[in-house]
């Protein structure tokens, strides 16, 4: 039984990663037209377990690289995140008025707004990535992160994933088509997310692999548990709480042979089967 400590590992992390968010997207203090850089600021510090851009700090330390190696990885993939969740709020979408406890974006910023801030969102993801953060470039294979992260974030994953998932509606009782809209909505995002920290650490097509396999199984296990708390899929849950297990071990599998410096990914998936037998009382 593992006694690694999760919340003691990603507190400061977390914390590190919220002051960098923070650092991009500082109070706008000049010319502001529409509040666009207001709203951008709103948008990415509401609040959010960071999980994406944990993943990609501990995907980077599982491989021998530094927080200061993953962190342009990290907050693009937050900057994405949180497009993704403003444009998926809109009426067209879910239609959401509250995310978090707050008003959602085109809620307290107006509809014209939150659509200019997903893509302005989007636009400086690339930068940061392609960039760096607190004026260090980004290290490694930046151009192949770059290719990595438009491929998962694009039409072969998430906005693909979220089209699948418009059409195929909220009681899927097909499991393999549920796995689809997940593995590209919410698993996309996690498979860039570990991928590009070991694009950024200069690792080689193995170990970017299994990171990448990594995130992905994970992101579908954390989909999975998400339905369970939502109560989402019911038709499905028995399979889902099923599969969540398997998709954990998966995950352990993909990190075992970077020893005891992958312990955060083991302890990250073993949280999600967790999580989702908590939720559904088994």
């Amino acid at each position: 039984m593992s006694t690694f400590d999760l919340e003691s590992y990603l507190a400061p992390r977390r914390e590190r990663v919220d002051a960098t968010l923070s650092a991009l997207l500082p109070e706008p203090t000049g010319d502001d037209p529409g509040k666009l850089r207001e709203a951008m600021r709103y948008s990415v510090l509401l609040g959010g377990k960071r999980m994406r851009p944990l993943m990609a700090i501990a995907a980077a330390e599982a491989v021998g690289a530094t927080v200061e190696t993953a962190l342009p990885a990290a907050c693009a993939i937050e900057m994405v995140h949180a497009y993704s969740l403003v444009h998926d709020d809109l009426p067209a979408m879910d239609n959401d008025t509250e995310r978090r406890g707050k008003p959602t974006v085109h809620v307290a910023f107006g509809e014209d707004k939150a659509i200019l801030v997903g893509d302005a969102l989007l636009t400086m993801a690339f930068s940061v990535l392609a960039g760096g953060v607190d004026g260090r470039p980004s290290t490694g294979r930046v151009g192949e992160a770059v290719a990595k992260l438009a491929h998962h974030a694009g039409i072969d994953g998430m906005v693909g994933g979220q089209a699948l998932d418009l059409v195929a509606g909220q009681d899927i009782h097909d499991l393999d088509l549920l796995e689809r809209v997940h593995a590209l909505k919410t698993g996309g995002l996690y498979a860039a997310s570990a991928a590009m920290a070991g694009l950024l650490a200069g690792k080689d097509d193995d170990v970017v692999g299994r990171l990448e396999r990594y995130g992905l199984a994970f992101g579908i296990a954390f989909q999975h548990a998400d339905d369970v708390l939502d109560d989402d899929q019911p038709a499905l849950r028995d399979k889902a709480l099923a599969r969540t297990d398997a998709l954990v071990a998966q995950c352990i599998d993909e990190v075992a042979p970077f020893g005891e410096a992958a312990e955060p990914l083991r302890a990250i998936a073993r949280w999600v089967g967790e999580r989702a037998h908590t939720a559904a009382g088994k």
